[in-house]
């Protein structure tokens, strides 16, 4: 390991939040990973806008509706994979290189292997998980066939989701963001082209979005194999190593099952709302893309204290890791403040950039307007269990969260829809509940937390160190 830990350094898109200015770390870390948010969102938009105004409003429904079947696979994914950063930036912070190195092309060949197993399991779940959901027979069709493209294709996204979390990992979120614009512009050009020119439906816009997925899974590995940085990758180390699997498992799980598990349980929550038909399936579509707007800049500023915390807990600084995490927690809240006033104010314009039929303009509106408020308590769960997953610790926020997104989430739903008043806004407001549950619970859990005990990293030996 000694050819690893002399010929591997920090680079200069590599960051080292271990020195410096805590908030110039996550604000310089946030903002790649805001402007790529963004852009992701945008293509995500696209997809909806296009089919909203060139399709037709049961292909709005069924190409919005379909987000927690989706999310259910992917977030396990997606959960997993966090924790190969945990363990990646815990490493990388202590300067065990050849550790960091490990678990990369384990992370990799772990990734080509589910990428396989969810796309066979998510085709074939497809007609069970709409009926679940009370989908109606005339969005039935056009959401069937959008998810089973989309599913033919899910290995690109989760090859670039594990690329460019391997890049976060070592504090780099500026590349991940450059590839994300690329594909992000490669998807609007095919969707208008696929649904417009070649007015394939729903179904362009699914092929649309995979193929950009692909091609931004090209360019990260492409990015990974050309760095000289210890997070290189290079196809004849490909392999499992044990030891890192197991540590990636021992965060990844809890991250994976809490994803999977709260993807699934919205699916019901999903039945609820396709009860008030079309219009207000259409109506909470729109919400949801503004709602994954009014997200961007908390999860972003969670995944930089993630990092921020693994690379500091790496190397044993456990009070500049906090300051980090109150630093990001106000951030969060205040820029979300800024931006709940402007969708509050501008509510029905922007649910009519998406779809301008009065019905679903006058649902959209009501969800922004009374939901939107709430985001702030948001900010809290996201931010505090970021930290904790940073500081390896998944489990505690795996259970919060499914107490507060499952349990108590349709425990309310269940109550609501049957004893008090099966209306859509006493519906709807499911939401905010459960945020205020979650963050009131992952407050008073991280108060008592000892993040120094979460450590992954073992202390290196003497001639580590010198390496």
């Amino acid at each position: 390991m000694a050819r690893l830990g002399q010929g591997f350094a920090r680079k200069k898109h590599d960051v080292d939040m271990t020195e410096g200015s805590v908030a110039k770390h996550l604000i310089l870390f946030a903002l790649p990973l805001l402007a790529g948010n963004l852009f992701q969102q945008m293509y995500n938009m696209v997809d909806t806008w296009v089919v909203g105004n060139y399709v037709s409003n049961e292909a709005f429904s069924a190409v919005g509706t379909v987000g927690p079947i989706i999310n259910m696979l992917i977030g396990f994914f997606l959960g997993l994979s966090s924790g190969a950063g945990v363990v990646i930036s815990q490493y990388y912070g202590a300067k065990r290189y050849d550790k960091v190195h490990d678990t990369v092309h384990t992370a990799i060949v772990m990734t080509v292997v589910l990428g396989v197993l969810f796309t066979g399991i998510g085709i074939a779940i497809i007609p069970y998980m709409l009926r679940l959901m009370n989908t109606p027979a005339e969005v039935y069709p056009e959401s069937s066939a959008y998810l089973t493209i989309y599913f033919c294709g899910r290995a690109g996204l989760m090859l670039y989701n594990i690329g460019s979390g391997i890049l976060r990992a070592a504090g780099d979120s500026q590349r991940p963001f450059y590839l994300l614009v690329a594909s992000a512009l490669i998807n609007i050009v095919l969707d208008l082209t696929f649904v417009i020119v070649f007015r394939m439906g729903v179904r362009g816009v699914a092929l649309a979005t995979i193929l950009a997925q692909a091609v931004s899974a090209v360019l990260v590995m492409a990015t990974l194999m050309r760095s000289t940085a210890c997070i290189q990758l290079r196809l004849r180390d490909l392999k499992i190593n044990w030891e890192m699997l197991a540590k990636i498992v021992r965060v990844g799980i809890p991250a994976a099952l809490q994803m999977a598990i709260t993807s699934f349980s919205n699916v019901f929550v999903q039945s609820y709302i396709n009860y008030f038909g079309a219009d207000c399936m259409s109506g909470w579509t729109a919400y949801t893309k503004i709602d994954q707007l009014m997200f961007l800049p908390m999860q972003s500023l969670a995944l930089a204290s993630t990092t921020f915390v693994g690379q500091n807990l790496g190397i044993n600084h456990v009070e500049r890791a906090k300051k980090g995490v109150r630093t990001a927690c106000i951030m969060a809240m205040g820029s979300t403040v800024v931006i709940m006033f402007g969708v509050i104010s501008a509510a029905p314009y922007l649910v009519m950039f998406f779809n301008s039929k009065p019905e679903v303009v006058a649902y959209g509106t009501l969800f922004l307007q009374h939901i939107t408020p709430f985001y702030v308590l948001c900010c809290v769960n996201q931010i505090y269990s970021g930290a904790l997953r940073g500081a390896g610790n998944s489990r505690a926020p795996m259970l919060i969260m499914l107490a507060s997104f499952v349990l108590f989430r349709q425990c309310y739903l269940f109550i609501m829809a049957n004893f008090i008043a099966n209306e859509i806004l006493p519906i709807a407001m499911g939401y905010p509940a459960g945020w205020f549950v979650c963050s009131a619970l992952t407050l008073l859990y991280y108060r008592r937390a000892k993040l120094s005990q979460r450590r992954l990293v073992e202390d290196p030996p003497a001639q580590a160190a010198a390496q």
